[in-house]
């Protein structure tokens, strides 16, 4: 048998002077890190099991607790990395697939942060949003190719269902059961308040939040968790996902931890049974075939619902783009590889798909240069992480931004990658009643709503500086936006200058 401990990826160091042994670390905890010698009357703690998601440190009133990351490693290798030798030695014991929660942590590119906002000075003058009127209202769906008149020579203004937001912003898909009761409520009540829209993901939508139905996107994936027709037809749209950003090419797992009690009847399935999404949906293996699932759910909702198709950014996105917008969807939500998720395999996770910032600029391109831009509206999400972020992909094309991990941070994540245990001690990514109760919904829903009110503030002023007064008007104007550190090759495919020219 060998050998073969792994040190702790993190330490507590404890200031034992300043410890008064209230355990207050050791109640919120859901990890069972720290415990009390009633012997010795000291704290101790079994580092192995920490996931450093600083909610001991942020709790402890003297002060005494911080985590670091640990100084041991493995003897240096640029091949063999210490987290590459780690992985394999988990592997050699278990037999099993390595899972990972939330985005790529590797270092790939973030080209958000090598592009660059044009501003004017003096030709074209910038717009005080404090003095001046700013549009940032958004309308997604399908809109004409030109004007028409009706048969007595007026205008016509009929248009196909659309979505109104307040702002180019909205809440991405996190299914009931793989975040809780409470971080889904924080999530309705803001999207209600800021006039925008949040999604089910593909855990179908508790009956408490049908009163939030304006506001709601309701996801069909490949395992048709919860759907039904008061479902479909409660929603403001409805969303077939058929691929996401963390995990493209295959499908959705919740542990049968996580589906108990409102989960479970929310679902449709046994209490205790995994929800396994299959990769593909079983009727749609063609345009064809999606095509048709569009018109049965537009059919089911008389045709007053606009259908989102869903699919993770991957090497050929712009030819499958092309292809959606053809089979009768009113918007296309692409998904990029940074974005995050409840679990998902960590090779799947670090090694597949695209940026989300390259895969918008190359469908939005496609779509323009085969004429039928305008018959679909597109959300990119992936890792958006600021106002900036928002108006960089609008000015690249997309409509609006779907928005996950961000939220949660709002909500209290500490982006300590567990989710999957179902521990999250923030009361976020987890059903155990006692950690659910951590999270406040109506608290959550106010710090919800103050990122994205700043983020709004903050939208208005960048497009003010660019002189520009409106989404519309940014939208797609790449004109506005310079590379910085990138080569030919990329500056072509996101078809912006580079800073200087």
């Amino acid at each position: 048998m060998s050998i073969e401990f792994i040190y702790p990826e993190f330490e507590i160091i404890r200031n034992e002077n300043r410890c008064i042994a209230c355990r207050i670390c050791e109640r919120q905890c859901a990890n069972e890190v720290h415990s009390y010698d009633k012997e010795y009357k000291i704290m101790q703690c079994d580092e192995t099991k920490c996931v450093n998601c600083q909610r001991c440190v942020s709790f402890c009133p003297t002060r005494a607790l911080k985590i670091v990351k640990t100084d041991c490693t493995l003897r240096e290798n640029t091949n063999w990395q210490n987290d590459i030798v780690k992985e394999i030695y988990k592997q050699a014991n278990s037999g099993g697939v390595l899972l990972s929660s939330m985005g790529n942590p590797k270092s790939f590119p973030v080209y958000w942060d090598k592009i660059l906002i044009n501003a004017s000075q003096v030709t074209n003058p910038p717009i005080d949003p404090l003095r001046e009127p700013m549009e940032t209202r958004v309308y997604l769906g399908k809109k004409p190719q030109k004007a028409g008149r009706t048969e007595d020579g007026k205008l016509d203004c009929t248009l196909p269902p659309q979505l109104k937001l307040s702002m180019p912003v909205l809440f991405s898909a996190m299914s009931y059961g793989s975040i809780s009761y409470n971080a889904h409520k924080a999530l309705a009540v803001a999207a209600n308040k800021l006039n925008i829209l949040y999604n089910t993901g593909e855990g179908g939508l508790h009956e408490d939040f049908y009163c939030y139905g304006k506001n709601t996107i309701v996801q069909v994936a490949s395992g048709r968790f919860g759907v039904h027709e008061k479902y479909l037809k409660t929603g403001a749209a409805i969303e077939i996902k058929m691929g996401q950003g963390a995990k493209p090419g295959i499908g959705g797992h919740l542990p049968g931890t996580k589906i108990v009690g409102d989960v479970s009847r929310t679902r449709m399935i046994p209490t205790g049974s995994d929800a396994i999404s299959p990769a593909p949906h079983h009727d749609i293996y063609s345009i064809e075939d999606l095509r048709q699932l569009v018109f049965s759910l537009k059919e089911a909702t008389e045709y007053k619902k606009p259908v989102i198709v869903k699919v993770a950014a991957v090497h050929n996105i712009a030819a499958i783009a092309s292809g959606i917008a053809r089979s009768g969807a009113d918007i296309i939500a692409i998904d990029g590889f940074r974005g995050g998720t409840g679990a998902a395999p960590t090779r799947i996770r670090d090694n597949v798909g695209i940026p989300i910032e390259l895969a918008l600029a190359a469908v939005d391109q496609r779509l323009r240069d085969e004429g039928i831009r305008n018959t679909v509206s597109l959300v990119v999400g992936g890792s958006i992480r600021s106002a900036a972020d928002v108006v960089k992909a609008v000015a690249l094309g997309a409509d609006a931004c779907y928005v996950a991990t961000g939220a949660l941070l709002a909500l209290g994540c500490h982006l300590c990658r567990s989710c999957q245990s179902g521990k999250c001690n923030w009361g976020i990514a987890t059903q155990r009643p006692e950690l659910v109760e951590r999270l406040d919904p109506e608290i959550g829903s106010k710090r919800l709503i103050n990122l994205l009110s700043a983020w709004k503030h903050e939208i208005k002023e960048l497009m003010g500086g660019m002189g520009i007064n409106s989404i519309e008007a940014l939208r797609g104007n790449r004109l506005m936006l310079r590379g910085i550190g990138l080569t030919s090759k990329e500056l072509e495919i996101l078809g912006i200058s580079h800073a200087g020219e």
